[in-house]
């Protein structure tokens, strides 16, 4: 059951048609606006975060009209909002006064990509696809559990297992901070206004890899240049692309490395295999 006007935590959802009819202003594509419609969705959302997450204060960046947000916030005890557009935010801050009043939610206006993030315990977001990576990227060195809504395809790469043909950087990149699950596909007319794809929604629950990595950032680098060559083996890819991995020797870590190894391509080298490559790499050739 759901409510056409505003409501207070303890009461029914709000319906999300009436949040946008009371903002004020409607979605827009160019702005890579899409918002949450279906009540069936968007009341599962908050339920796929892991059993033992912490729920003592969530982040949801994109807040819009407030649809996830309201959800989040019978879910959670705190939550806080980053919101670009000012119509939106101020929209949050009157829809909810009672909750921002009892210091449940707090509203950030801004750039999430430049706003100072506060500390918090899980992050749940319908994420603007424009921003995916940038934001993503943000937030997963956090360590926090998260769920996000992505763009189908980006989302399956995100999870996916070396071998197959959506396997690239983003899977490794990904995969070394937590396990990814894909908990469900949403289909185009959940939004409004529809996009022009489908999405997914992911669950990253954070984790340690099951290998060592000396230097993070070198890692990262070195799977994104040998995904650069992912149509070559390894022993090319190393050798050429130095300029992406930061590679003073690359040939030292060509003759060091196992030729198992070295007639391989990217796209079938498991996160550990890069990270175990990576280190030979940094031992040999920086």
């Amino acid at each position: 059951m759901t409510s056409d006007g505003p409501v207070g935590s303890e009461s029914v959802a709000r319906d999300p048609d009436a949040l946008i009819r009371r903002a004020g202003a409607r979605g827009d594509p160019n702005r890579d606006q899409h918002f949450l419609v279906d009540d069936r969705v968007v009341d599962r959302i908050p339920t796929y975060l892991p059993d033992e997450a912490d729920r003592s204060h969530v982040l949801e960046i994109g807040g819009g009209p407030g649809v996830l947000t309201d959800r989040l916030l019978r879910a959670a005890d705190r939550v806080t909002v980053v919101e670009q557009d000012e119509t939106f935010a101020a929209h949050l801050r009157r829809e909810f006064a009672e909750e921002v009043e009892a210091d449940r939610l707090t509203v950030v206006e801004g750039d999430a990509l430049d706003v100072e993030l506060p500390e918090f315990t899980a992050c749940v977001s319908n994420l603007p696809y424009s921003i995916s990576s940038e934001i993503s990227f943000r937030l997963l060195p956090t360590g926090k559990p998260l769920v996000l809504m992505f763009q189908k395809e980006f989302g399956e790469r995100m999870a996916a297992d070396a071998g197959t043909s959506e396997y690239g950087r983003l899977s490794v990149s990904t995969q070394h901070y937590g396990a990814v699950e894909v908990c469900e596909h949403v289909p185009r007319e959940a939004f409004a206004p529809k996009p022009a794809v489908q999405s997914v929604i992911v669950r990253i629950t954070p984790r340690e890899p099951d290998y060592e990595v000396d230097d993070e950032q070198f890692f990262l680098d070195f799977v994104k240049a040998l995904f650069t060559q992912r149509r070559k083996t390894i022993r090319n890819g190393i050798r050429n692309t130095a300029h992406i991995s930061g590679l003073s020797d690359p040939e030292a870590v060509v003759e060091a490395a196992d030729e198992d190894v070295l007639r391989k391509r990217a796209g079938n080298m498991a996160p550990a295999d890069f990270a175990r490559l990576a280190r030979l790499a940094a031992e040999t050739g920086l």
